[in-house]
């Protein structure tokens, strides 16, 4: 018989790896590098950056979320932390109140370990971390915490893609399952929306870090639960400010034709885009489907599509 699957956490928990990448993590909040912006401000001695968060975590909310891609929903939900503040600064944020207002609750991460064993409790097939970058280094130590009260599901990592190889690196072996965003082919257009400067070579490193680390493969369980891999979210934007057309080519060419990719029709004005010209309207049925259209060009073999409505 196989052995039973268990995250690899674990092991880095049980040689003591995992308490040492809390160490070093912890280390670097004391010049806080953590995101692409290096801030560089001492968040031991509550000193703030851009993203307004402190050195405890911050939660919005914790449930079990069950409409994320099939794989991480499954029937018991994706156990999802949305911690509060971010690294971005999109105008059309759809959890604004969150992300940009910075509402939550503060937490010890010991308290976050016990919402990560609640979800398991709940029948919850993974913890799915929204917005987590600037919360690396609690979210590490939580997890040691957890994985030693009893955590054994994986580990998603759900963002922006905005993120340093560095701080990747931090979470190799750490996240199961990676779901960043692609979200733009041009730099411009990814400051001017979303306040993200140079995303585009930011983003592009970071996923082939990502690949590097878990590959193109899903690998799923005997109910078609993901267990490990990646899968690429690209939410399309009206007028082509997305780059969709770009920014699909490019995965299937730098990582694989067999990555994931979610192509999402979901747009809705909110937070600043409401009333703006051109971002003040959901998207076109003709721009959905010439994003079809740019899915199948760039060769890509998998994912999902979300229905025109």
């Amino acid at each position: 018989m196989s052995e039973p699957w268990a995250p690899s956490y674990l092991s880095l928990h049980a040689r003591g790896e995992l308490r040492r990448r809390v160490e070093e993590a912890y280390r670097r909040l004391a010049a806080c590098d953590i995101c692409p912006r290096r801030c560089g401000v001492d968040r031991t001695r509550g000193e703030l950056g851009f993203c307004r968060a402190g050195l405890e975590p911050e939660i919005g909310s914790w449930n079990a979320h069950h409409w994320e891609e099939p794989p991480i929903s499954g029937t018991g939900g994706s156990g999802t932390v949305f911690f509060s503040h971010c690294t971005g600064r999109c105008l059309f944020c759809q959890n604004y109140p969150i992300s940009q207002l910075g509402v939550g609750q503060r937490f010890t991460t010991a308290r976050l370990a016990e919402v990560m064993l609640e979800l398991q409790g709940r029948g919850c097939h993974n913890i799915n971390l929204v917005t987590p970058t600037h919360y690396v280094p609690q979210f590490l130590a939580a997890l040691d915490l957890a994985a030693e009260q009893g955590l054994r599901i994986p580990i998603v990592y759900n963002s922006s893609g905005f993120e340093t190889v560095e701080t990747l690196r931090l979470l190799e072996d750490v996240v199961d399952i990676y779901l960043p965003d692609a979200k733009y082919a041009d730099d411009a257009i990814a400051l001017r929306l979303s306040g993200f400067p140079r995303y585009v070579e930011t983003n592009r490193a970071a996923l082939l870090e990502i690949y590097r680390q878990v590959g193109a493969e899903l690998a799923l369980d005997e109910a078609g639960i993901a267990r490990r891999g990646l899968i690429i979210r690209h939410l399309v934007l009206p007028e082509g400010l997305s780059g969709t057309a770009e920014v699909l080519p490019w995965l299937a060419n730098a990582l694989s034709p067999r990555v994931r990719v979610s192509l999402m029709s979901q747009y809705f004005p909110a937070h600043r885009a409401v009333g703006d010209p051109v971002l003040g309207h959901r998207i076109n049925e003709d721009e959905y489907l010439a994003a079809l259209e740019a899915f199948d060009a760039a060769g890509l073999e998998d994912g999902w599509r979300q229905e025109w409505e």
